[in-house]
């Protein structure tokens, strides 16, 4: 089986309304940077496209066939999209390498959630006989995960406010991230209950944006070469809808994919996770089983923006970053989706 290799990663800057600005006026400077990176002049230069969007941003069906302008209508391309974080189109996009019907791919996500209300939107991927109708917002929901972890002794807040300060002061190196700076536990602690327990530093801000990677066999980054990180293992597994099923202050599923994506078959020297909460951060650190030997975060996550569909997608390339960079030898990846950490995606990624 041949061993597939990401050679290019860049992001947007995350911003909290890019105004008029639309979503292919979004993608095209990624994309344009991602091809410089990747030594291609564009699109065609790759056997498969592969997109992660939601149509619920722009409240429209099959809106995201409008970001495929950013690419060129012609010649056609072999393209695909899911109804989710990039990170899932990086998963497809692996797999029709794995068949055998691609050497390379183009993955990008997007989204601008600026127009709307995010908490609101996320609500329909609730169950939809009974969560859905009730509008219960993304926010509300994390707000009792975090009650039920404070209740049960399990975190405190100060637990909270400290991956708070610590994302804020990691995002200072970050020249894409909407929120950074000095700001300690103790200034956390102090700001008004936004939903209890939560506090609005407690939760990522909405960002408007793109990201964008190139994967390849080693064979192809060799030829067209590249630094690159190798994919050692990826894998993705899902917890049940129903909310009353399932233990909300831990994350089985997280646990078990990166189980079998092979996580703990070495050291891991840094971890992105996508945690939109910061007791989210919490849980995924323990259900991963990361020690202090880890830097996690270091580009401050998503509390310090988030660009629905496509942080996902940057958390991979964030660890790409500190591999090719020579500042990690291994690190992993982690992605989410749906309700209080439902749906979870871990990629292991390694120095060539």
């Amino acid at each position: 089986m041949k061993d597939i290799a990401i050679v290019a990663y860049q992001q947007s800057d995350g911003v909290s309304d890019a105004g008029a600005v639309n979503e292919v006026e979004l993608i095209m400077p990624v994309l344009d940077r991602t091809f410089e990176q990747a030594r291609l002049d564009s699109a065609q230069d790759v056997d498969f496209v592969c997109s992660g969007s939601c149509d619920y941003l722009q409240g429209a069906a099959f809106a995201f066939v409008a970001g495929v302008d950013a690419l060129g209508a012609v010649p056609p391309i072999k393209e695909s999209h899911v109804e989710m974080d990039a990170a899932w189109a990086l998963y497809e996009s692996i797999l029709k390498i794995r068949m055998g019907h691609a050497d390379s791919a183009l993955i990008y996500g997007f989204g601008k959630s600026s127009p709307g209300e995010l908490p609101i939107v996320l609500s329909q991927q609730l169950d939809p006989y009974y969560l859905a109708p009730q509008w219960v917002d993304s926010i509300s929901l994390a707000a009792m995960q975090a009650r039920l972890m404070l209740d049960q002794g399990l975190i405190t807040e100060r637990d909270m406010a400290e991956v708070v300060s610590r994302s804020r002061r990691n995002a200072r190196s970050n020249p894409h991230a909407q929120l950074a700076g000095d700001v300690s536990p103790e200034d956390v602690l102090a700001q008004e209950t936004y939903l209890s327990p939560l506090r609005k530093a407690d939760c990522c801000p909405v960002s408007d944006g793109a990201s964008a990677v190139v994967i390849a066999t080693v064979e192809k980054a060799k030829e067209w070469g590249l630094p690159y990180a190798i994919i050692s293992g990826i894998d993705h597994r899902i917890e049940t809808h129903n909310l009353g099923m399932r233990d909300l202050t831990d994350s089985v599923s997280t646990r078990t994919a990166a189980e079998h994506a092979g996580m703990h078959d070495g050291k891991v020297d840094v971890a992105e996770l996508y945690a939109p909460f910061s007791h989210q951060e919490i849980i995924l650190t323990r259900a991963l089983g990361l020690g202090e030997e880890t830097s996690i975060n270091p580009s401050g996550g998503v509390l310090a923006g988030n660009l629905m569909m496509a942080s996902g997608l940057s958390r991979i390339g964030e660890v790409f970053n500190r591999i090719v960079s020579g500042e990690a030898q291994r690190g992993v990846a982690h992605t989410t989706s749906g309700p209080c950490l439902q749906h979870n995606l871990v990629t292991v990624l390694e120095k060539a």
